[in-house]
């Protein structure tokens, strides 16, 4: 599935992924700035928050509670569409999935 992640800089990233690959795995494996993913996909951090562009945002799932308190931590301020890329997972539903890096 491909995934395109759109950067601060303005600039935009596509990057095939495979499924079952959580979106910060992608993004570290794909040079993503500004996705760092510190405790390695542990939900002990919030190094890899990205905002789910809105049209994918129902197709991503739902934010768990853990995940919710974590993104009130993040480094951006955190938008109606923040996830932790980490609890974002890739199959086949998602292919074409939009993902912004807001730092």
């Amino acid at each position: 599935m491909k995934v395109t992640w759109s950067l601060r800089d303005g600039s935009k990233k596509t990057a095939d992924v495979a499924s079952g690959t959580n979106m910060m795995e992608a993004a570290v494996a794909n040079s993503i700035t500004g996705v760092v993913g510190e405790c390695g996909g542990n939900l002990s951090c919030a190094t890899c928050h990205v905002v789910v562009d809105p049209e994918w945002a129902s197709k991503t799932g739902e934010v768990g509670d853990f995940e919710d308190a974590m993104l009130d931590a993040t480094e951006a301020e955190r938008a109606n569409t923040s996830r932790l890329s980490c609890q974002i997972i890739a199959d086949d539903t998602l292919d074409g999935l939009k993902l912004i890096v807001p730092i």
